[in-house]
């Protein structure tokens, strides 16, 4: 009933939005959640939609009373051929920890109009990904080919979630399926799907509700 009620006021807010939340998903094990340092991830080829939509999460979630970095500023991939492994992951959440970080959000493309061929190449994991290392492991490639999402016009994109926390288990927070409908502008889709994906958690009650300024009063 929830999950009903939460598609239906989403729907009322973004009918006319070029993005459409189509799941979202929350661990039933936790009720409320503050992130305090997050690092945002947009898993993408393409350096300048990564740019604008990773700043843009940052600024939305430090209003919101988080601190927020982008992975540009933390991954480095630029000129990076070789994908990094999984004792390279490892380092990098443990290293992550120690810089106090407890909140990764991971948003990548995977299509809507070919799943099976994306299903067909990651068919031996498990579609429940429950670490940020085996998602990133799966699917880092994104970065080095321009022209993996070449065939789609309708966009299936999926943000989570991770809480990376050195005193919990290493988990999936929150899963959300949001798709993405003839983008012609990447200001316009970045501002649709990051407000979008806010208005989820914050029903959610996954992040802070945003602090309103005098300047947008």
């Amino acid at each position: 009933m929830k999950k009903t009620l939460l598609l239906m006021t989403v729907f009322l807010l973004f009918n006319c939005s070029s993005t459409q939340l189509v799941e979202s998903w929350k661990n039933p094990n936790i009720d409320t959640y503050e992130p305090y340092k997050v690092l945002v991830v947009g898993l993408t080829s393409d350096k300048v939609a990564r740019l604008e939509f990773e700043e843009k999460l940052k600024t939305e979630l430090e209003l919101r009373g988080s601190e927020a970095m982008t992975s540009l500023s933390v991954l480095d991939t630029a000129g990076k051929t070789d994908k990094m492994t999984e004792t390279e992951l490892e380092t990098l959440e443990s290293q992550l920890i120690e810089d106090g970080f407890d909140t990764i959000l991971l948003t990548k493309i995977v299509g809507i109009e070919d799943k099976v061929a994306y299903r067909k190449n990651y068919k031996n994991y498990d579609e429940t990904y429950r670490r940020f290392k085996d998602e990133y492991l799966m699917h880092q490639d994104i970065f080095y080919d321009t022209d993996y999402y070449e065939e789609f016009k309708v966009y299936k994109a999926e943000t989570s979630m991770y809480c990376i926390c050195p005193t919990k288990d290493r988990e999936l927070i929150w899963k959300g399926y949001i798709n993405i409908t003839d983008p012609t502008s990447i200001e316009k889709t970045v501002n649709d799907y990051v407000k979008l994906a806010l208005v989820v958690l914050e029903e959610e009650k996954l992040i802070n509700i945003k602090v309103v300024t005098n300047e947008e009063n």
